[in-house]
This record gives C-alpha cells, sequence and structure tokens, in this order.
C-alpha cells in the first residue's frame, strides 16, 4: 500500500527563532492537521539544554522553560499531538540535549546540516570547500549515530538542505552532495536502520526542481533500500508552508515509491505493531 501522508513531525511555533509568527501557533497546527487528516503531528521548535555546556549564542535563551511554554498543546479526536524539539551538533560534536531531558519530550529531531552557522557547526577548514562540507555531513552523522541515545523518538532533520552550501548556492549543493560517497552513505543508512532512527522526507529539501532531482533524492534511495523508515516534516515557520505540504510531499512519496512498510512511528510503534 502506498505510504499515505498522515504526518507531520516537524513543525516549528511562534517560539523559533526563525518563525516568530504570532500566527504560527499551536491552534493553527492543530487545524492545519485537521484539514489534512493527518494523524500525528508534532511541534518541534528549537532547543538547547541549559545543562549542556557548547550552545551558540542564538541557542542560549532556547532552554526547555522557554519552549514548553506552548504546553499544554490543544488535541483533538483522531488527531496525536506531539511534543518534541530540534536540537543541534555543534563542530565538537557535542548534541544539545542531556540525558535528562529525553523523557521530556514525544520525539527529537536533531540537525547536522545546519551549516548555515558556520562558526558553531563547522570548522574553518570544512567550510572552505564542497569537500570538507561533504567530509563534514559524514563526520557529523557518524558520530550522532555512534552516540547513546533512544533512537526509537529520534529522526534526521533535512539531510540535504540547501543550507549545507554557503548562501544557498546551487552549483556547490549539487556538489556537496554528489561528494557523499554510496558507500558511506550505504554504511551509515545501514546503521541508521539498525537503530531504528527515523529519516526526515523534508519539505524544502523536496521541493527541488525536477532536473535536480537524481542528486537530491540519492541519499534517500540508498536509505529506503538499506530498510531506513521514513516520516514527513513540513519544517513549517509560517502557515504559508501548509498550504503547499500535501503537494510535495505526495510528490517526494510518488518518486521515491515509499509504502506504508516504509513508514517510520515514534517510539517504536511500527515494531511493535501499535
Amino acid at each position: 500500500m502506498k505510504y499515505i501522508f498522515d504526518n507531520d513531525l516537524h513543525i516549528h511555533s511562534k517560539l523559533s527563532f526563525c518563525s516568530k509568527d504570532p500566527e504560527q501557533t499551536p491552534e493553527r497546527i492543530l487545524e492545519y492537521a485537521k484539514q489534512n487528516n493527518l494523524k500525528t503531528v508534532c511541534i518541534t521548535d528549537h532547543f538547547w539544554d541549559e545543562l549542556v555546556e557548547g550552545a551558540s549564542q542564538g541557542y542560549k535563551s532556547y532552554n526547555y522553560t522557554y519552549i514548553s511554554s506552548s504546553k499544554p498543546l490543544p488535541q483533538a479526536d483522531g488527531i496525536e499531538f506531539l511534543f518534541g524539539c530540534e536540537t543541534d551538533l555543534n563542530k565538537y560534536l557535542t548534541l544539545g540535549i542531556s540525558k535528562e531531558r529525553f523523557d521530556l519530550f514525544d520525539f527529537i529531531i536533531v540537525s547536522i546540516t545546519h551549516f548555515h552557522m558556520m562558526g558553531f557547526t563547522l570548522f574553518d577548514n570544512e567550510a572552505e570547500s564542497a569537500q570538507g562540507r561533504a567530509d563534514a555531513w559524514i563526520r557529523r552523522l557518524d558520530a550522532l549515530l555512534d552516540m547513546d541515545l533512544p533512537f526509537y523518538k529520534i529522526g534526521l532533520a533535512h539531510l540535504t538542505t540547501p543550507l549545507i552550501s554557503p548562501k544557498r548556492d546551487k552549483d556547490i549543493y549539487r556538489k556537496i552532495l554528489e561528494l557523499l560517497p554510496a558507500f558511506e552513505l550505504e554504511r551509515l543508512f545501514n546503521k541508521a536502520a539498525q537503530l531504528g532512527v527515523g529519516i526526515e522526507l523534508n519539505y524544502g529539501d523536496m521541493s527541488f526542481e525536477e532536473e535536480d532531482a537524481e542528486f537530491v533524492l540519492k541519499p534517500y534511495r540508498i536509505a529506503k533500500k538499506c530498510g531506513c523508515k521514513f516520516y514527513l516534516g513540513s519544517d513549517a515557520h509560517h502557515p504559508d508552508v501548509f498550504y503547499n505540504a500535501k503537494a510535495v510531499f505526495e510528490r517526494a512519496i510518488n518518486l521515491l515509491e515509499l509504502t506504508e512498510e516504509d513508514k517510520f512511528f515514534v517510539c517504536g510503534r511500527s515494531m511493535h505493531g501499535l
């Protein structure tokens, strides 16, 4: 059976520094879920645990007290509205959440690809070239997958985001993705599949032009071959993304030929038949 668009597990609210849109509220997110017959949505505001050293200047105020002010989340019959977060991995491979905090979240997405925050996520020598950025992509994902984490409720955010290239330069972006070796992708995604971590199909990543489909989709095709499971993430910062989300996701589902067998369920529901 074809993969059904019934989840969106990466959504920001007005609390995120990249949003601050007064219309991007939990209530508006729930309305989006109702309009699209979604079964599961998750609010994932940016977060850096105050118990963890190494936050960027911008992250320092995005602690648990701040992002949990969105709770209690509104609810509706037939819709599971999860409380999550999006955290980062800095250039020293420090993850922005402590073990003490994991149980406070239903779902945690981690970005290894915020390369626009160069001094925070990349060393200078990594940022200087497409090869350096491709190597950093591999290094960072490898390190994350080697951590002792509750991968059954963790997702890997926007792995092919244009943010990996300086100033979103399309030529460099394409070069970086082309420089990701297939054998390394297979190694990493085999590990990811064994751990049970979710692979995100991100609205921004999937909004590519037709001529770019081959190199953008390569990592996801390999991930599927390795047995990884996928979830959808609009990464919405403003309500306007909600209007186009279904079309973008349906296109990605069709191009990757995803079925319900390829779907990631938070907290291991797919593995336990729940």
